[in-house]
């Protein structure tokens, strides 16, 4: 059947996440959780092409997956009880409406969000898991991510899955201290789950809108659940006012598109409103805020403003102050330099940039060399922005916005066409 491979991926990228958790809750294990929803992706790459992909896809995926659990078990020998309450559990899932039941469906992967940071796993592996069980991300774009080879990363993933069962980390949302204790971890890796979708690392593509669709929804999914946490609410605004960008951040060539570029009447307007809300909830509970709030602030000054010009880049430039002197790191110095260079001139943003740019976290990716391109072209600079431009896009690992980099080195210097 043509096309059914190409639905097999398709699908798998939408289900993943939602198939491994509802596996996880039933078998209580993440590890043969992967290995059996592998199992049925194998079983659909097989069967579709000859008998057609079926409505309900993701129920079909996960009824196979239930069929290769039983087997499984039954060759594992499981003890008596044990298969018992297995089949018991593998009943009681075959009752749940996969099309209808939303709601369950989606927190089986927050359960799974939490579980991937388990305080046993170090930092690393917790946003590698997240990202290969929950993003749907292959091992080696994981690896790109964390510019480690791809036998590492693969190393670290099963590490971080065995570690799971000989903890006998539970399948469910901690309560109490310990989910206090593990609020920055989830919501670090939903951030990295969006921030991946939003302007992929790596391969041909801009953006991957399913990972911040689901990064979206499972903020939400967070917000209501810790309502009384104000950088929930500031996480779930951020995400919604950055998403509002998405139809516009393309061109009619399917070409990226800087934020100053945009046709902000692309912007959605209902994932503004929502996010600014989510904003004022933030602030409403009282509680000092954290980064995520500020970063939802900076956002909403910029969905505030109806043309770029109309940007506020002093109350931008001083909220990026407030952030870089509680939470300090190299990038959020790139991103006070872009706000300094616009509201007080590319000389001060260059200065805040060249303070930083030999920072080593930043030595392998474009940043640094894009925004002093763009700084240099503020101040008319034209023939260095161009080598800047020229220089990020040598760094670049993805093909969109190296096609970005040089289009913009060759506005500025159409000699070297």
């Amino acid at each position: 059947m043509p096309g059914a491979e190409a639905a097999v991926t398709a699908v798998w990228r939408q289900e993943s996440a939602r198939l491994i958790a509802g596996l996880t809750r039933i078998t209580r294990d993440v590890g043969l959780a992967e290995d059996l929803a592998q199992d049925a992706l194998v079983a659909a790459l097989d069967q579709w092409p000859r008998e057609g992909v079926p409505a309900n896809a993701g129920a079909w995926l996960m009824a196979v997956s239930k069929r290769r659990a039983v087997d499984h078990f039954r060759r594992e020998r499981t003890a008596r009880r044990g298969t018992q309450a297995l089949a018991e559990r593998l009943e009681e899932a075959d009752h749940v409406d996969l099309a209808g039941a939303v709601d369950h469906i989606e927190d089986d992967v927050l359960r799974l969000i939490f579980l991937t940071c388990h305080p046993a796993l170090p930092p690393e592996s917790r946003a590698a898991l997240t990202l290969r069980l929950v993003g749907g991300l292959t091992t080696a774009e994981i690896a790109n991510g964390f510019l480690v080879r791809e036998k590492t990363m693969g190393q670290r993933i099963s590490r971080a899955k065995a570690t799971l069962a000989d903890v006998h980390a539970d399948f469910e949302v901690p309560r109490g201290d310990e989910r206090e204790a593990r609020l920055a971890d989830v919501m670090a890796v939903i951030y990295l789950i969006f921030t991946e979708g939003y302007a992929a690392t790596v391969g041909d593509h801009w953006m991957r809108p399913e990972l911040c669709l689901e990064a979206l929804r499972l903020a939400r999914l967070l917000a209501a659940l810790m309502p009384d946490e104000p950088e929930v609410h500031g996480l779930q605004s951020l995400l919604e006012i950055q998403a509002s960008r998405t139809r516009a951040r393309r061109g009619a060539d399917g070409e990226a598109v800087l934020l100053e570029a945009q046709d902000r009447r692309l912007w959605d307007q209902l994932l503004i409103r929502r996010g600014l809300a989510a904003l004022d909830r933030a602030e409403a509970t009282g509680k000092a805020v954290g980064p995520y709030v500020l970063q939802a602030a900076i956002a909403a000054c910029h969905a505030r403003a109806r043309r770029a010009e109309d940007t506020d880049w002093v109350r931008i430039a001083e909220l990026y102050d407030v952030v870089a002197e509680a939470y300090p790191s190299a990038v959020v110095e790139v991103n006070r330099a872009v706000a300094h260079g616009r509201a007080y001139g590319p000389d001060a943003g260059l200065s805040i940039l060249d303070a930083v740019a030999e920072d080593a976290s930043l030595a392998t990716t474009p940043l640094v060399a894009s925004v002093r391109g763009d700084l240099l072209d503020c101040r008319g600079d034209h023939e260095a922005a161009a080598a800047e431009f020229r220089k990020a896009a040598a760094q670049s690992r993805n093909e969109a916005e190296r096609r970005l980099l040089h289009r913009r080195a060759l506005e500025k210097d159409p000699s070297r066409l």
